[in-house]
């Protein structure tokens, strides 16, 4: 784990601003579809559900509407992107989803502080972050879980320490350019860091645009 954590906010995906506070970005309008199968597919019948990095709040309100059994929690540590997922939850009038907080997910400590959750789900950060970080989250949220709970994590990633297009090669390329410490995952490193964070694999899903999904259940 890095000394000082990774400025997530610097990473966050391209979002423009809209004129009464909602924030948009043109990926979480692409992926949340196919994110809102995946979870609905998996989600607990009841508890609270953390979503980590909820960007400009697009994803949030489609999953809350999909998975109305759940209480939702998105974290975002930007403050602007704070402000743009509580005016998609105003917006959209609903009742299942608690104002955003901020909780930094690649430092030690954060799951104890949120246990209990039926579910836990993150996309489109593990490539922005640091192997040690990508670690420390995945363990972070297998902590944060309750038994039983379900963690999905979404986004691109290798096969077998190799990109699947020459589209994602070149992207990961221009990260690793930008910072040595970041880049795609593998997928069988996410497994592995899975496993030996209490939970067992459940599901791993090829999703459009080349990314994955990966479905995991705290066992102990």
């Amino acid at each position: 784990m890095m000394s000082k954590p990774r400025d997530l906010a610097a990473v966050a995906s391209f979002a423009e601003a809209g004129e009464d506070g909602r924030m948009f970005a043109p990926s979480a309008a692409k992926n949340v579809g196919p994110i809102a199968d995946v979870l609905a597919a998996h989600a607990p019948a009841t508890g609270t559900a953390l979503e980590i990095a909820s960007g400009t709040g697009q994803h949030v309100v489609v999953l809350a509407e999909r998975i109305p059994q759940l209480h939702w929690q998105p974290t975002e540590i930007d403050e602007t992107r704070r402000l743009s997922v509580d005016a998609y939850v105003k917006h959209a009038g609903l009742k299942n989803v608690a104002p955003a907080i901020s909780v930094l997910a690649t430092r030690e400590g954060w799951g104890a502080a949120h246990a209990g959750q039926a579910l836990v789900t993150l996309a489109n950060l593990l490539h922005l972050i640091s192997e040690d970080e990508a670690r420390t989250l995945i363990r972070e949220a297998g902590q944060a879980l309750a038994l039983g709970g379900i963690l999905h994590l979404y986004g691109p990633f290798l096969r077998d320490g190799e990109t699947t297009s020459e589209g994602d090669a070149e992207f990961d390329a221009k990260l690793r350019a930008q910072d040595s410490e970041v880049g795609y995952k593998d997928d069988w490193d996410i497994i592995e860091w899975i496993q030996a964070s209490g939970m067992e694999l459940v599901e791993v899903l090829e999703m459009p645009a080349n990314n994955m999904s990966f479905v995991a259940k705290r066992v102990f």
